[in-house]
């Protein structure tokens, strides 16, 4: 019996040891990354659990949509002409998800005389022999066997630091179990060391004691898969150092945008499926008395794929419009001043909510741009909306009106799409677009009091996903868009691997999804900013968010961009090759 009871004991003891090191290694493993920098990083982001975040990816629409076999067949082409790095690799894949990195980080910690110096690291499943195992591999990988490169080690409380030397680059790593670590600068490795192993003697030299930091934190989700802080302060210093300079001194409360932000952070995660940006920039409230009413939406229809609303006080940025018009050619602005028209009588003529919609029909081949503006004071809209009219130095604007609205319009030069600007001006609202039909009918419909997107149902479930924006919303049916989209543009691609090689050696345009394949993953892109307490609130959620939309857009011009001039086509914005000289007469 008492063998018994003693074996019962120490089975207690042994379950209670076990116990208290999982729950030790998971405090250990989670513990805020924030401590191992010093409270002067600019900047970091972080993965908070490597392989949580890939198989939340897998599970999310967009993912499903790039698994949909047609469109593996239709990639096949067009990604087997990419080169991809063996680093990069599937067996890449495997060895990080056999590390099961957690709180992976990498930070900006100072860029002091303009020379940046970077940490990073994560906390590895297993041992530090078969982490070693695959770091080896990644470094080889990396830097091959260059006989330009000095590795030495140095032997620093307990730890192992090798740095690699390459002119004045330097990377060091060390490895502080369950930690893996890596800066550009040996010192830095020490001081990173220390805060790990808690021997800093300077404990208030942590990120996590900066306030700025403590606030931003506090708006983070727990259930984020990524996560960046980015503190201004560094960058507004040398911004007002610079004017200083240059001795342009802002008056008091009048500094720029940068300098009135005191942290940026942002963070991702997945929620059924869809993907949720929230930003939080911390900053004063910039906007006085006055919210976003979406009073535009009344100029939606049911074929309405975009709709946008944000304030924007132009009045109060005359100065820097016309500075910017001057810069690209134009003194549009200036003549305002030229006119007497301030900012003042801009202020007392408009609105400050801007409104932007996209309308397209199924019978046409290309949507209708609107862009609208409130009107407070009629006589003063109608002399601003000429003066600006009259200034303009390429074509002459004809001037009508019906049913009491001022309508002014222009036609544009012989292009692909036919273009003739039109402006509407009414004692509600004034109305851009680009083409007298499509004006004339948002006029009609400012009138009414109900509003076709309004109603309809994508658009209400899209809109409650997030909270009621205060300055800034943005709505994209991108099932609507992408229908639209694939009426217009297939058979032009059709044509264009028929004529021009290529187009035909990239892509199988006979190979493209059909819409209802791609659209069975999509649903609206919604955006939405607040400003809440101490700073400035933007979310977006979507299968892929307006962020991502955004950089995506941007990343794509700029290779396609990038691909023209590599095979010599002509890209708008970019001057032709010059034409070959004439052969010399006998």
């Amino acid at each position: 019996m008492k063998r018994i009871l003693f074996l019962l004991i120490a089975l207690a003891v042994a379950a209670f040891a076990g116990w208290y090191y999982w729950q030790f290694s998971q405090r250990f493993s989670s513990a805020p990354v924030a401590g191992l920098l010093p409270r002067a990083t600019i900047f970091v982001a972080q993965i908070p659990d490597f392989n949580r975040a890939r198989d939340e990816w897998q599970h999310c629409d967009i993912y499903q949509l790039y698994r949909e076999p047609a469109v593996q067949d239709f990639l096949r082409k067009p990604l087997g002409n990419v080169p991809t790095p063996k680093a990069f690799g599937a067996q890449t894949l495997l060895d990080i998800e056999q590390l099961a990195p957690k709180n992976a980080f990498v930070a900006l910690t100072s860029i002091d005389n303009n020379n940046p110096k970077f940490v990073g690291g994560f906390h590895f499943r297993g041992s530090q022999e078969e982490a070693e195992r695959i770091i080896v591999k990644w470094r080889s990988m990396l830097m091959g066997q260059n006989s330009c490169l000095k590795r030495e080690r140095v032997q620093y409380q307990g730890h192992e630091i090798e740095a690699t030397k390459t002119g004045s680059f330097t990377i060091a790593t060390a490895y502080d179990p369950p930690w893996f670590f890596v800066t550009t600068d040996a010192a830095d490795m020490q001081a990173l060391l220390d805060r790990a192993d808690r021997r800093s003697s300077d404990s208030d030299n942590r990120l996590d004691k900066d306030e700025a930091y403590r606030a931003a934190i506090s708006r983070r989700p727990s259930n984020d898969v990524a996560f960046f802080f980015l503190q201004p302060k560094t960058f507004s210093q040398r911004l007002a150092a610079l004017r200083a300079a240059v001795g342009s001194t802002p008056a008091p409360g009048e500094g720029t945008m940068l300098e009135k932000m005191r942290c940026i952070t942002g963070s991702m995660r997945f929620e059924n499926g869809k993907i949720h940006d929230v930003l939080f920039l911390g900053m004063p409230k910039l906007e006085q008395n006055t919210t976003l009413t979406r009073s535009s939406m009344s100029l939606g229809t049911k074929e309405t794929f975009f709709y946008l609303a944000m304030l924007l006080n132009l009045g109060e940025r005359m100065d820097t419009l016309n500075q910017a018009a001057a810069f690209a050619g134009t003194k549009i602005f200036q003549a305002l001043s030229d006119s007497g028209i301030t900012a003042a009588d801009w202020k007392a003529a408009f609105g400050i909510e801007l409104g932007s919609l996209a309308n397209w029909s199924s019978g046409a081949h290309w949507p209708s741009l609107l862009v609208s503006l409130p009107v407070t004071d009629a006589t003063k809209a109608r002399q601003i909306v000429e003066v600006l009219l009259r200034a303009e130095e390429d074509g002459s604007w004809t001037a009508t009106e019906k049913d009491g609205v001022r309508y002014f319009s222009k036609q544009s030069a012989a292009s692909f799409v036919a273009i003739t600007p039109t402006i509407a001006l009414s004692d509600r609202v004034l109305i851009a677009g680009l083409d007298p039909t499509s004006v004339e009918e948002a006029i009609k419909r400012a009138r009414g009091s109900s509003s076709e997107l309004a109603d309809s149902q994508t658009y209400k479930a899209a809109a409650h996903l997030l909270p009621a924006p205060t300055n800034f919303f943005a709505y994209i049916d991108t099932v609507q868009l992408y229908s639209r989209l694939d009426a217009s543009l297939r058979p032009m691609l059709l044509m264009a691997a028929a004529f021009v090689p290529a187009v035909a050696g990239s892509i199988d345009p006979t190979k493209l999804p059909a819409p209802e394949v791609i659209t069975k993953h999509l649903s609206p892109i919604v955006s939405s900013q607040r400003y809440d307490g101490d700073g400035y609130i933007a979310e977006s959620i979507g299968p892929i968010t307006l962020d991502q939309l955004g950089i995506g857009v941007a990343i794509f011009s700029g290779f396609g961009a990038a691909a023209a001039r590599q095979r010599g086509l002509a890209v708008p914005g970019t001057p032709l090759p010059p034409a070959p000289s004439p052969s010399p007469t006998p």
